[in-house]
């Protein structure tokens, strides 16, 4: 469905998205003062990266996307999508994204496939390229295509949603929140069809709030608060900036004491287990364990807990804020 070099002929280009000193202000009320939503933003998405956009609730997300797709109009900076800087070739750059939003935007009077042929035209794709039945096919709607989208459930109109921002083939495809409040099932259908049209070449630019679904989809990310980039990288390199591990011990019977030793955060957990949070780059596993015996405790078991996407998203936004 994606052909990477189908538009602008871009071939050595080496970024879907580069943007660079992003401003949006608002204009405050009557006599309030001027909202700042993005504050000179840089940022650079590679070509066929799976790439993952987080950030708290205001914190400037919905701001850059909805510029991205043309829907809002910036203040200040340059964004090029594809080759195509956004001020010069405006089209251009429009038709190379298409975007999934969060909200359930759908004419009820439309059946999924006259939806689809509408949007087509909008996009001035010309009938004999347009792909409707491949791409209901795609997001597991070619059986509801004549059904009024009223009559479709959230999960489908969800599906549809995804159909939409593919009639016009483009290059980088933007998920805002994609799986906000659907079942388990239709958030496997959804990542099985990003992963399908990353595969073919496809940029894919992701939010989302399920921290857990940005570090085992996304490549690489970057966490945006308060308008402004807090760090952009490997998804990778963000787990290892934060060495923290909790070693956890099931002892054979309830300790006497609890191990102590120095950079040892001990706690005792209510199904019993001890918990001996640690710095793998300052202690070694084996003086947690020496700590363990020398408490006279026998262990049943252990195991290891480290940091996930979660606390590292935590540590920087608090670490801006503070």
């Amino acid at each position: 469905m994606v052909d990477a070099g189908e538009r602008g002929k871009s071939g050595m280009m080496q970024n879907a998205i580069e943007i660079r000193g992003l401003v949006k202000t608002y204009a405050g009320g009557r006599h309030g003062p001027e909202k700042r939503a993005l504050g000179g933003v840089d940022l650079t998405i590679p070509r066929g990266a799976v790439f993952g956009l987080l950030g708290p609730n205001g914190a400037g997300k919905s701001t850059l996307i909805n510029i991205l797709a043309g829907l809002v109009v910036k203040t200040a900076g340059q964004v090029t999508i594809w080759g195509f800087d956004q001020d010069r070739n405006p089209r251009q750059s429009r038709a190379a994204i298409g975007v999934m939003p969060q909200e359930l935007n759908l004419d009820p009077f439309f059946t999924p496939r006259e939806a689809l042929e509408v949007q087509a035209g909008l996009y001035g794709v010309p009938k004999a390229q347009r792909r409707s039945d491949e791409i209901l096919r795609l997001v597991g709607l070619e059986d509801k295509a004549e059904a009024y989208a009223r009559t479709l459930s959230g999960g489908m109109r969800r599906r549809l949603l995804l159909a939409k921002a593919l009639v016009h083939h483009p290059q980088v495809l933007v998920l805002d929140e994609p799986t906000a409040g659907v079942d388990i099932e239709l958030r496997q259908m959804l990542w099985e069809n990003v992963r399908r049209l990353n595969a073919r070449g496809m940029t894919i630019i992701l939010t989302t709030h399920y921290l857990e679904e940005a570090e085992e989809m996304c490549d690489e990310i970057a966490i945006i608060n308060e308008g402004a980039l807090v760090v952009r990288d490997s998804t990778a390199r963000l787990l290892s900036r934060l060495d923290g591990k909790t070693m956890i011990i099931h002892p054979e019977q309830p300790p006497g004491r609890l191990p102590q030793g120095p950079g040892l955060t001990v706690t005792q957990r209510a199904d019993a287990t001890i918990a001996i949070a640690y710095r793998a780059g300052e202690t070694p596993a084996e003086s947690v364990l020496e700590a363990v015996r020398a408490a006279g405790i026998r262990i049943r078991d252990v195991r290891t807990e480290q940091a996930d996407l979660q606390d590292v998203f935590l540590e920087l936004t608090r670490r801006r804020a503070g």
